[in-house]
């Protein structure tokens, strides 16, 4: 709603978590995945179309920087675990897994889904947008993904 659009830009944060341990190209493709997502639950964040010297128009990015910080399995994991406690319920969370990644059709992945205890995903990478001090809570000592 109006609300998000006046939310101060200055406490908001994103970050991306991901799996250092995946191929380059999985990481590329779970950091594009998220992103989509994020854009479509936070339209809000990405800036108006600019236009170059030549005339040429380029489309809109996201306002702020989003680092891109280097995990393993367990600490995705025990993140994504704690992001389902009532604390953490203002913060948008988009995770991408295993079971997402080897499935073929969308509604494949709905099925999958729908037959699997979230204890048995394996997590390739979360993304996490909110108030700056929660995200700091749960990322803020972890490592840049280089």
């Amino acid at each position: 709603g109006s609300e998000m659009c006046i939310r101060d830009r200055q406490n908001e944060k994103c970050v991306m978590v991901i799996d250092k341990n995946l191929p380059l190209g999985i990481i590329a493709n779970t950091a594009a995945i998220m992103g989509i997502t994020l854009g479509k639950e936070m339209p809000e964040v990405v800036g108006a179309n600019v236009t170059d010297q030549s005339g040429n128009e380029h489309l809109g990015i996201i306002e702020f920087p989003v680092p891109i910080l280097k995990g393993s399995p367990e600490i995705i994991k025990a993140i994504r675990e704690k992001l389902y406690q009532p604390d953490f319920q203002d913060l948008t969370v988009v995770d991408f897994s295993d079971l997402a990644q080897g499935c073929k059709t969308y509604d494949e992945f709905i099925s999958k889904m729908g037959d699997v205890s979230e204890s048995t995903l394996q997590y390739f990478g979360l993304a996490i947008c909110g108030p700056k001090k929660k995200v700091n809570k749960l990322t803020g000592s972890m490592p840049l993904l280089r």
